[in-house]
């Protein structure tokens, strides 16, 4: 569960996708980052464009100034890949050792887990929205309530003093 805790931490989210950087999933792998994208390379063809994808510069920028373990990247000649979750699974054939194929099923967990927090993330975001709205409906009837009560909550005037004394009353 430990090793499961540490790869979700590594998993990214890019182009509106969750990714893995090619240097921790060489890592994970236990392979050289150079390594793997050899590998990738050599097995072109098992990598289409919705497994794998090379960062701009304005991603990479964007992923050394938010994740302090890949600062080694900032002088990389080459733009980082970024591996989805299918990219990682097929990164552990390609590659065939025993810890990647080992840690592959890690990886897959990894994401599993992190698409059950969102789907459970989602599920409360819309009961809240559903709370919301039955709350704006009360509070459209509660306000309607409200302004026919208010001129009964406002103090009673009291009733005209009658006049003491002499003097010429109206009849």
């Amino acid at each position: 569960m430990k090793r499961l805790k540490s790869i979700e931490s590594l998993i990214l989210t890019l182009r509106g996708r969750k990714i893995l950087i090619d240097a921790d999933l060489a890592a994970i792998y236990g392979v050289e980052t150079r390594t793997l994208n050899q590998a990738v390379k050599r097995n072109a063809e098992r990598f289409p464009e919705d497994f794998i994808f090379a960062l701009n510069a304005a991603e990479k920028l964007k992923v050394i100034t938010n994740c302090d373990h890949l600062a080694r990247l900032k002088f990389a000649k080459s733009m980082p890949f970024a591996f989805t979750e299918h990219g990682a699974i097929m990164a552990a054939t390609v590659l065939n050792s025993k810890q990647a194929v080992t840690m592959s099923v890690y990886v897959v967990r990894a994401f599993i887990q992190m698409r059950e927090q969102l789907a459970a993330n989602s599920e409360i975001l819309r009961r809240l929205a559903e709370i919301d709205k039955t709350l704006l409906q009360h509070n459209a009837g509660l306000r309607d309530i409200y302004q026919k009560l208010r001129p009964l909550l406002q103090p009673a005037t009291d009733p005209p003093r009658r006049r003491i004394g002499f003097g010429q009353h109206d009849k």
